[in-house]
């Protein structure tokens, strides 16, 4: 089959082969997470004497290439071609059909490796918390992507994300997304042995197997599994020794596709003192962060709490508990045990007055958030220049930021739609109202909007 130009002729066969050699040089321009989640999607559909065609899955995925890697796919094909062609980008919906029909038989070939190791005899019984399990998992805005990657990672262990690297604040669920991801497999296979431990723990028996010259006992221990979980990963830096054993036991482990989930308090390139073999592995993988929960997902947390425990409050306590308690989910529950035992101490519900002297006054997370950091921060995650927003262009590659700006400054600075419109060149408030509402929608359901929403807090807030 031919695919035929005004100019020039190329085969399909030559045409995919052009631009393999265009994906190899843009894999060494971007990082391994960016290259599998915007490129592995790709797919070329003709070349001609002056421009591309590439078909990508979504509207979205063609916008974010456009606006995030234009100029890192133009100078690629320049190098490997020799000559400069426009882009063309065109939506093929059946890409993620096939790529999934793909990943389906590798995954079939690997899936008897994962469900046929050794079954000499069941898994003792398991350090694992059987309370942490996926469906009792608050799921916000904040944790759903860390939430799809759990439930990929389950689906597919070893496959999907490995290792998936889940990192955040304390108290906002790591510890339960990586349990629940072990309980769910011990579930699939009850002999599966899996590792579950602190980096602090592996750190100690490290140390007492060096001591005790049983170094073989603890290789064979932290190696021979077929699930390895270890949690706040961060206090392994500056150990050079530890980190040296860490290395060759992760490198045994992922050398047999067998699943690694890390938690940690901050992203890997922001972890001190980090050997940068380790780090290159732990970014090798899927890096998911967990963030505050916004007061939609506290007040989830709060009924779901309430239902394990077979209690209610009135839902205007409720309202009063999220939004005094901002600062992470293990002190929402804290609190909330607090008053449930006031209230049973006492044989009466607590009112609203009772409750704001516990509470005290509710906490301003927006404080330092004002309209001109938003913009800023809009600005620089998208490479674009402030009059970029503020102006009258209307390029399609804008008006996503230009959306996400303004449901940020109404959403997070609380800032009214009229002085949104202002902020933003001008603008009239019921364009204002247009922009807050496509990405309040989409957020509910397009994991890129989510993810998007997600990084853009993480730099507000940072």
């Amino acid at each position: 089959m031919w695919i035929t130009s005004p100019l020039k002729s190329y085969t399909l066969m030559d045409t995919q082969k052009n631009w393999n050699k265009i994906l190899d040089i843009i894999k060494n321009q971007v990082s391994a997470v960016n290259f599998k989640g915007w490129f592995s999607k790709t797919e070329a559909a003709e070349i001609s004497d002056t421009q591309i065609t590439i078909k990508v899955p979504s509207a979205f995925f063609k916008d974010q290439l456009i606006l995030k890697y234009n100029s890192i796919i133009r100078s690629s094909v320049n190098e490997a071609l020799g000559k400069d062609l426009k882009l063309n980008f065109i939506i093929d919906s059946t890409i993620s059909e096939k790529i999934n029909s793909q990943k389906k038989g590798r995954e079939e070939e690997n899936e008897d490796s994962f469900f046929s190791l050794p079954q000499s005899q069941p898994q003792p019984v398991s350090n694992l918390n059987s309370k942490f399990t996926l469906e009792n998992f608050v799921v916000g805005l904040t944790n759903n992507l860390a939430y799809a990657a759990a439930q990929a990672v389950i689906q597919n262990p070893g496959i999907s994300y490995n290792p998936l690297f889940i990192y955040g604040p304390s108290g906002v669920g790591k510890t339960h997304l990586m349990q629940a991801i072990g309980n769910a497999l011990l579930k699939k296979n009850p002999y599966l042995k899996i590792i579950i431990a602190p980096s602090e723990k592996f750190m100690n028996d490290f140390v007492q197997s060096i001591q005790t010259k049983k170094m073989g006992d603890f290789r064979s221990k932290y190696r021979n599994c077929g699930l390895f979980l270890i949690d706040d990963v961060q206090f392994i830096s500056g150990k050079d020794s530890t980190q040296e054993e860490f290395f060759h036991t992760f490198n045994e482990i992922h050398s047999k596709n067998l699943q690694i989930v890390l938690t940690s308090d901050k992203p890997p390139n922001e972890i001190q003192k980090l050997e940068p073999r380790l780090l290159s592995r732990f970014q090798g993988g899927l890096m998911v962060d967990i963030q505050l929960p916004d007061f939609d997902t506290r007040m989830a947390i709060l009924k779901a709490k309430l239902t394990e425990r077979g209690e209610s409050l009135p839902e205007d306590i409720l309202n009063l508990i999220a939004e005094n308690i901002v600062s992470n989910t293990r002190e929402l529950e804290g609190k909330l045990i607090q008053i449930l035992q006031m209230s049973r101490l006492k044989g009466e519900t607590p009112t609203l007055d009772s409750l704001k002297n516990i509470l005290g006054k509710p906490q301003n997370t927006n404080s330092k958030l004002d309209h001109r950091r938003v913009l800023s921060t809009v600005n620089n995650y998208f490479n674009l220049k402030l009059a970029d927003l503020t102006g009258p262009r209307r390029q399609k590659e804008l008006v996503l930021p230009r959306q996400l700006a303004m449901y940020i400054l109404q959403k997070e600075c609380g800032l009214p739609l009229e002085r949104i419109g202002e902020i933003l060149g001008g603008r009239d408030h019921t364009t204002i109202m247009h922009g807050v509402s496509k990405i309040d929608k989409a957020a509910q359901r397009d994991r890129e909007i989510q993810r998007l929403l997600i990084e853009l807090k993480h730099q507000l807030t940072n």
